[in-house]
């Protein structure tokens, strides 16, 4: 069974920063590409991030420069560290893994359809 848990969402202020984490199992870390979402109220979910098993990272073009995804292996966690938080920031956040080990190419979107499990979710709400 494939688990994934978000923590580290918040109320925070323009600015600011966060640093969200999704933790698995050793299992999922290590077979399945995982990637963060979000999903702003009354707006559809949006690739942010992608890790792949083999390390390599990707992040949308909208986030590029204040979002970064960084792995840990030691505690197969993924992180997804977010600076200079903006109120369109806003929304639950979600990490989500499989089927593949592989993030798309460099540059793709990154489609909520093209993964298979899914975390709770967090929420982050950032305040004018």
């Amino acid at each position: 069974q494939v688990q994934l848990v978000e923590s580290g969402g918040g109320l925070v202020q323009v600015g600011d920063s966060l640093r969200l984490s999704c933790a698995t199992s050793e299992f999922t870390f290590g077979k399945y590409r995982i990637a963060w979402f979000r999903q702003a109220p009354g707006k559809e979910r949006e690739g942010l991030s992608c890790t792949s098993t083999d390390g390599s990272t990707d992040v949308v073009d909208s986030v590029k420069g204040r979002f970064t995804i960084s792995r840990d292996s030691a505690k197969s966690t993924v992180y997804l560290q977010m600076n200079n938080l903006k109120p369109e920031d806003t929304g639950v956040y979600y990490c989500a893994a499989g089927p593949f080990q592989q993030c798309p190419y460099a540059g793709s979107d990154i489609f909520p359809i093209a993964y298979d499990y899914w975390g709770q979710g967090t929420q982050v709400t950032v305040s004018s």
